[in-house]
């Protein structure tokens, strides 16, 4: 039995991701060796063999070639979430979560510190990963409300909203300092640091 084209496990769809990961493969090996703000989009078409308006067809710009995967991440983040034990505290539990979503990444640990080098160096890159985070917050708030005591009360989401956007802060000075420190300093324990200023 044939499959249906459009159908998720379809000819066309496999061959649309097939194309997407070459182009996010091709792009991002150019984006480490000239920079991100130095690769345009046409250099990026003309490395894979087609045309800028193909390319366009897949990704609108460099940021969402980058960051395209960010709303899977954030997926896994919150199974990841989801999978810790019910009566874990929501601090322990966002960080089990987070540091499992750090070691699903397909990426060699040079690999990944140069990736999230670029991603610091670059304005625009930062500002579509904080657009992209909100919808972090939206995937892990149901969980961590349900942590912190009865949906009836008004507060509760109030609460867990403030304590996902502090996680997610923390993880991200985490990250940078980690850049700055050129991958030597150890990012779980700036993380605790972080979350122990913050609680403190």
């Amino acid at each position: 039995m044939s499959e249906g084209k459009g159908g998720p496990g379809g000819l066309r769809e496999r061959t649309r991701r097939a194309v997407q990961a070459e182009i996010v493969a091709t792009a991002m090996r150019l984006f480490l060796e000239r920079g991100f703000e130095a690769t345009t989009m046409e250099q990026i078409a003309g490395e894979i063999g087609i045309s800028r308006r193909s390319l366009f067809r897949y990704f609108g710009t460099k940021e969402d070639i980058v960051l395209g995967d960010h709303a899977e991440s954030g997926r896994v983040l919150q199974a990841a979430l989801e999978a810790r034990p019910a009566d874990e505290s929501p601090w322990e539990a966002l960080r089990a979560a987070l540091k499992a979503l750090v070691e699903s990444l397909p990426y060699a640990p040079d690999d990944f510190l140069k990736i999230t080098s670029m991603l610091h160096a670059s304005p625009s890159l930062r500002g579509r990963q904080l657009e992209k985070r909100q919808q972090w917050m939206d995937l892990l708030v149901p969980d961590i409300a349900r942590r912190l005591g009865p949906e009836a009360d008004p507060m509760t989401e109030m609460r867990a909203r403030a304590l996902v956007a502090c996680a997610l802060a923390c993880s991200d000075v985490a990250m940078e300092t980690w850049v700055r420190s050129n991958g030597t300093v150890d990012m779980e324990q700036v993380f605790d640091e972080a979350v122990a200023a913050v609680r403190g």
